[in-house]
């Protein structure tokens, strides 16, 4: 097997991590007789300081022939804001359409949760997040911009397609998994967008017989249970704004933000699917060679997963989880690892 893989090592803490999942996707591809024809894009901060933007005019053509992205981080909050330094990555997700964002909270064995009493049994869930439309539609405007009388609008857009088609994608997953599905919105204070919702998962929860239990969460409610009972989660489907702030939350319920991996997808495969870290750029340790790179590492998993190289994707995370119950931790998790290290550590269970 042969695959086209976009490196795009980013800003921060970006193309630390991204150099120790490009090692292990080498090693992986070795051991299991697969090629990755790799090319680099050094788009972001630096890219922007040479030529005044963070990309080129024609990115998303240079990305169009790829089989898979893999994104190290993007961002510099003190030189540019971040809604800027997003865009592209936006762009990515909607002219792709990469309208399905997955993102796992799985408690590694080995690793202490942030919950007293709970273990790696109970926290391992997955969150379904709509990723092209919702809130992060350029919907609205300023008026009178810096007076007094400034007025921002800003309107989110659900479409009948655009929530059916991720309600279907989050229950196919379901009966992949334990057979269970929460939707979370607010429906109860959103009359019209997430009342929608409610009415779609109604019309089509009857061609899933086989995933048993269906409910529906307030996203306020959602937050709680998420810390008072993670076990009863499996998989959780929302709306872009909404699936973004559950899954920090998972996150540090999964051990921490330096373990949280992420994918974009197009699940049709017409567009590539894009692979990232969700802990950003971090700014504030970029260059300390600190940076847990755990969380790209699995990401890069995710990808195999999605290139269907499931024996390749399960060796990574064995490795990972081997890693860890080794005792080999960065300083996010307690330990004195570099983050060269840590790549050493998985690559040496490999």
């Amino acid at each position: 097997m042969k695959f086209k893989i976009a490196l795009y090592p980013g800003d921060g803490i970006g193309p630390d991590v991204l150099a120790q999942a490009e090692r292990v996707m080498y090693r992986v591809g070795e051991l299991q007789d697969i090629t990755f024809d790799c090319t680099t894009f050094d788009w972001g901060m630096d890219y922007w300081h040479k030529h005044g933007q963070l990309v080129p005019t024609d990115f998303l053509a240079q990305l169009k022939g790829m089989d898979a992205i893999l994104l190290g981080a993007v961002g510099w909050p003190d030189i540019l804001p971040d809604h800027e330094t997003l865009a592209p990555l936006v762009e990515i997700r909607q002219s792709f359409d990469q309208y399905a964002c997955v993102r796992p909270a799985r408690l590694c064995r080995g690793l202490d949760s942030v919950l007293t009493g709970r273990s790696h049994k109970d926290i391992d869930f997955v969150v379904i997040r709509e990723n092209s439309e919702g809130e992060y539609i350029d919907n609205g405007g300023r008026f009178k911009q810096g007076s007094d009388d400034e007025v921002a609008v800003q309107t989110a857009v659900h479409t009948r397609k655009g929530v059916e088609r991720i309600l279907r994608y989050a229950f196919e997953f379901a009966q992949q998994r334990r057979g269970r599905l929460t939707m979370v919105t607010k429906s109860n204070a959103m009359k019209y967008s997430y009342v929608m919702w409610d009415d779609i998962l109604a019309d089509i929860r009857g061609d899933y017989p086989d995933v048993k239990e269906v409910s529906k969460m307030h996203c306020d409610a959602a937050v709680m249970n998420f810390v008072r009972h993670p076990d009863e989660f499996d998989v959780v489907v929302a709306s872009n704004l909404f699936g973004d702030l559950l899954t920090d939350l998972g996150g540090i319920l999964g051990g921490g933000l330096g373990l949280a991996p992420s994918c974009n997808v197009n699940p049709t495969n017409e567009f590539p699917s894009m692979f990232e870290p969700v802990h950003g750029s971090a700014p504030d340790i970029a260059g300390q060679g600190i940076a847990n790179p755990i969380a790209c590492v699995l990401s890069l998993a995710m990808m195999l997963d999605h290139l269907q190289c499931s024996s390749a994707s399960e060796s990574i995370r064995q490795a990972v989880e081997a890693a860890l119950l080794n005792g080999s931790k960065t300083p996010d998790l307690g330990g004195e690892l570099t983050t060269e290290k840590m790549g050493d550590a998985v690559l040496a269970q490999l």
